[in-house]
């Protein structure tokens, strides 16, 4: 049987510990370099409609689909290189992986993440975040529906969550009420976005940096009614 935990951290991978959307961009400037403009947009509208029938982004899945359109293009087999091969750990936020030390020591980490199964784990391995949390890698299409599958893998007293989005944030608050300590990141275009924002209550704690979590005292985390929040 499983073991409870006082503490469990749960935390986001894309731009709450990577910068993701700068990924994206050097990915977007390097299908310019090989199939010019024209080619590079059609990849992203082929990127945006499987992403709204998968629910998550499939870069891979992507590139497959673009692949039928174009089955004779062999810059189409370089670009599966880049994403692969692609040094993700120079796309950490500054602070990455002492905010990772700094919370193993009150609790037990874990990085809870939405992708596929492919691109997604490759991405946490090369970056250096599998084995900062020591292979504790979740990786669901919907996150905030499989609470009850983190608690059995993962039963704790108290939870915290750190995502740079909202919804994500008041979805998993509204199952776990005060178990859950929500904490939202402001970085990345989502966190930004008003659209992303109207509607969702604001999280327990509100930082501007991923770093910025090293500020925060175990109490105001752990849901220690001695610890005010921050």
């Amino acid at each position: 049987m499983t073991a409870t935990h006082e503490l469990v951290f749960l935390i986001d991978v894309d731009n709450t510990l990577l910068d993701n959307d700068q990924i994206t961009a050097d990915l977007s400037a390097h299908l310019t370099t090989v199939f010019g403009d024209a080619n590079r947009n059609r990849y992203w509208e082929v990127f945006e409609a499987l992403r709204a029938e998968l629910g998550y982004a499939d870069y891979l899945g992507a590139l497959q689909r673009y692949r039928n359109e174009a089955p004779g293009d062999p810059g189409l087999l370089g670009i599966s290189g880049f994403l692969l091969d692609y040094p993700f750990a120079s796309r950490l936020y500054p602070g990455a992986l002492n905010v990772l030390a700094q919370l193993s020591q009150w609790g037990t980490t874990v990085i809870l993440t939405d992708g596929d199964v492919v691109f997604q784990p490759r991405k946490i391995q090369r970056s250096g975040l599998w084995d900062a949390v020591e292979g504790r890698v979740l990786v669901y299409v919907h996150k905030e529906k499989m609470l009850s599958d983190i608690e059995r893998l993962y039963p704790a007293r108290h939870y915290v969550m750190v995502d740079d989005k909202l919804r994500i944030l008041a979805a998993m608050k509204q199952v776990w009420g005060s178990r859950l300590t929500s904490v939202f990141v402001r970085q990345g275009h989502y966190a930004t976005d008003p659209r992303q924002l109207a509607g969702y209550p604001m999280a327990d704690i509100a930082i501007a940096h991923i770093a910025d979590l090293s500020a925060c005292d175990q109490q105001s985390l752990s849901g220690d009614p001695g610890g005010g929040k921050s």
